[in-house]
């Protein structure tokens, strides 16, 4: 394909678009004498390739190349003035924490050397005796300014620590976040009767946070600290709110950074006002170690942060490397051992796009981990939520290091009794998962039911996230079972976990109370193997052969009055699937659907399929050039120059899309292709990005975007399938228009 003028300022403006994805406070070499902060968070007993679960042994060398870089950064700015730090979620994960209950990950973390640990929800998944052994065992200063101890009337650990660089003084600020209580295991934090002993200073709607917080970093600048960097284990998800980062920041003063996890967003490096008006840096490296990040203090009191990709980054500790390959051995024959076979891919995420959907729509291995409880503890219906499904199964081989990479947890199959009311109540507790996701999202078996995204959730949770009542209109509806309708005051019998049926996980408490019919006794990994080899002769065949499941789950999705019609337009135009009006297009928010997207305009402008493009220009889609994806959309766009992530070489494929990104997207495009300026006051009331508010502000000058009732634009909320169909018509609308006026 010979390229013409309009082709180039196409894909030069695609590149443009893209690039807005990675804006942040790029960092400067360090120097000698510059403080440099290496962190990571949500490593969740990292494995460094996709594929670590199907060759049966974990691979750690991820972590060897945390000690390679902080080995680099101590060469350039001196011994004493690196400090390498994690923001939770280290200890949990995947088979080398299930097996060990953490303490391999506590020794390699003392043996790559970490200083400061903040510890994340997931630290509690053993149970808070285990917790706080993990914690004693770190050679690393643990902090956190808001877990308390109640009946102690004190915080557990020390709310921060100051760190000296010759005569500068650095404080680290620690907090964990309350949505620990129901992403991990409330009873965890309750006595036999059941009364709160730990907490999180969860009340006041976040102002008991920001009290914590703010006395901690008082303190800390009090006793001389020069600068305050908070390690917060708090995320940006909308559903987190008010305990986000960007939360914290917005009611506190003192912060100069904050280093964040939770949400496992690939952030490089954003600033928020604090609550005198004041820039704050906050970055977070995303997930499993796919970046390590890099903060610099430079001489001139200069902060900034910048992600150095793992994929990229090709040096390891050799002595690091030999400790951790020794540990991967241990674990090599237990793990490699073949349990089952299948004869098709059983998905967590959209095989279309590569997103995560298992925790906002049934997919077919939601539904064979469903099945496994219901037929192997005996029960009329069965739940598992998506956040308990955490990886993929390939066709093939089914080995126990696949199954723990499934189930990590370590939870206990049983059965209760449950009355309709209390299964359609959990169902509606589950069904908030849109806008964005939820670990609690149930995957179901011997029930069916339908959920509408277009009714706002009015489920009501109190201070700690537990499910208090359903104040409004129900998402949920035509709920049966065993093909009849429920029938709210019948008795059930209800297979699960304990984390579900017993121990409120997810903030699903109605069923704690009730009577048990099948005492926790087995494993879910074992339930899932028993199933398999019980139940279907030892492979998961054509019954499970459907990515998006047996149609269990009917999500309505149908976009409604004022974007109806643009969305069967963004249809009509080819930019996104007829599937995206019934809710099949699973959570377009990530950078491999952004990919898909980009593809399709670039089709629908051109009047050619990318295959057809690829064979004119001689590109092999599967060629496997580009290490960092399998994906054909993706190869196709690097093929073309459109690339993704960090410093615009590496492709993040857990990176998000939100709501402030896609409308600068959007602006840069039409000031590309229409040349015209795109800029506007930002009207609304809460937190936009400096680098999006311009063009926040001109899309609602346009219409384009609304706030809600309260004059909030919800900046760092994940895009939603109408969303995003709309305003991939607003970038097709505006280059039609420019290149029909072009000839």
């Amino acid at each position: 394909m010979k390229r013409t003028k309009k082709t180039l300022a196409l894909l030069l403006a695609l590149v443009m678009c893209i690039s807005l994805l990675t804006i942040g406070a790029s960092a400067a070499d360090p120097a000698s004498g510059d403080i440099v902060i290496i962190y990571t968070n949500d490593v969740h007993n990292v494995t460094a390739s996709t594929d670590a679960a199907t060759s049966g042994a974990p691979k750690l060398d991820a972590y060897a190349q945390v000690a390679a870089y902080v080995n680099e950064m101590k060469a350039i700015v001196g011994e004493g003035n690196v400090t390498l730090v994690d923001a939770g979620d280290s200890m949990q994960g995947e088979a080398i924490g299930t097996l060990t209950k953490g303490g391999f990950i506590a020794e390699i973390m003392n043996e790559i050397g970490y200083d400061i640990v903040v510890p994340g929800n997931h630290e509690f998944d053993y149970g808070m005796e285990r917790m706080q052994e993990l914690m004693e065992m770190l050679d690393a200063k643990v902090i956190s300014a808001n877990f308390t101890d109640l009946v102690a009337g004190k915080a557990v650990y020390d709310a921060y620590a100051i760190v000296e660089y010759g005569s500068v003084k650095v404080a680290y600020v620690g907090m964990t976040t309350p949505e620990s209580f129901t992403k991990s295991t409330p009873v965890y934090f309750q006595n036999d009767a059941g009364e709160w002993i730990y907490g999180f200073c969860e009340g006041g709607a976040g102002q008991d946070l920001y009290d914590a917080v703010q006395g901690a970093v008082d303190a800390a600048i009090a006793e001389g600290a020069d600068y305050v960097i908070a390690v917060g284990h708090m995320g940006v998800d909308e559903v987190s709110a008010p305990w986000r980062s960007i939360d914290v920041i917005a009611n506190t003063t003192g912060i100069n950074a904050f280093i964040d996890g939770h949400s496992h967003t690939a952030m490089e490096g954003d600033y928020f006002k604090n609550k005198n008006g004041e820039d704050v840096l906050l970055t977070q490296t995303g997930s499993k170690l796919a970046n390590i990040g890099r903060m610099v203090i430079a001489a001139d009191g200069t902060i900034t942060s910048e992600l150095i990709s793992t994929s990229d980054y090709e040096q390891f500790d050799a002595d690091a490397k030999v400790y951790l390959e020794g540990l991967s051995a241990l674990f090599a024959e237990e793990l490699g051992g073949v349990v089952a076979k299948s004869d098709y891919d059983l998905v967590v995420n959209d095989p279309a796009t590569g997103s995560r959907m298992i925790r906002s729509a049934e997919t077919n291995l939601g539904d064979l981990c469903a099945d496994a409880y219901r037929y192997v503890l005996g029960a009329e219906i069965a739940f598992v939520n998506g956040g308990g499904i955490r990886a993929n199964i390939n066709a093939g081989e089914i080995t126990f290091g696949n199954v723990i990479a499934v189930h990590p947890f370590g939870n206990v199959g049983c059965v209760v009794e449950a009355t309709g009311q209390q299964i359609i109540d959990a169902l509606e507790m589950s069904s908030r998962a849109v806008p964005g996701e939820l670990g609690g999202f149930l995957q179901v078996s011997g029930i069916e039911y339908t959920i509408d995204w277009s009714i706002e959730s009015t489920v009501v949770v109190d201070d700690k996230g537990l499910f208090e009542e359903v104040a409004g209109a129900r998402r949920v509806s035509d709920v049966k079972v065993g093909g009849e309708d429920i029938v709210l005051d019948k008795v059930y019998s209800l297979a699960s976990h304990d984390y579900m049926l017993l121990n409120k996980g997810d903030g699903i408490n109605m069923f704690s109370e009730n009577k048990i019919l099948v005492q926790p006794v087995i494993l879910d990994n074992q339930v899932l193997i028993d199933y398999i080899n019980e139940y279907l002769d030892g492979v998961v065949g054509e019954e499970y052969a459907n990515p998006y499941g047996q149609g269990r789950i009917t999500i309505l999705n149908n976009p409604s009055g004022w974007a109806a019609a643009r969305v069967a337009a963004a249809v009509e135009a080819g930019l996104v699937p007829q599937s995206v009006i019934n809710g099949g297009w699973s959570r377009p928010t990530t950078r491999l659907a952004a990919a898909e997207t980009m593809v399709l305009l670039i089709e629908a402008l051109f009047g050619k399929t990318m295959e057809e493009i690829a064979i004119e220009e001689g590109w092999d889609l599967a060629d496997g050039q580009f290490e960092d994806t399998d994906s054909p959309q993706v190869t196709f766009l690097r093929y073309a120059g459109v690339v993704h992530g960090v410093d615009g070489v590496n492709y993040e494929p857990d990176g998000r899309f939100n709501r402030a990104m896609v409308v600068t997207i959007i602006g840069q495009a039409i000031e590309v292709f229409a040349q015209m300026e795109v800029k506007g006051d930002n009207p609304f009331v809460d937190e936009v990005p400096d680098y999006a508010a311009p063009y926040v502000g001109f899309a609602a000058q346009m219409g384009i975007v609304e706030g809600d009732g309260d004059g909030q634009f919800s900046s760092f909320r994940e895009i939603s399938n109408q969303e995003i169909a709309i305003l991939s018509l607003q970038v097709f609308t505006a280059v039609q228009a420019v290149l029909s006026m072009a000839g």
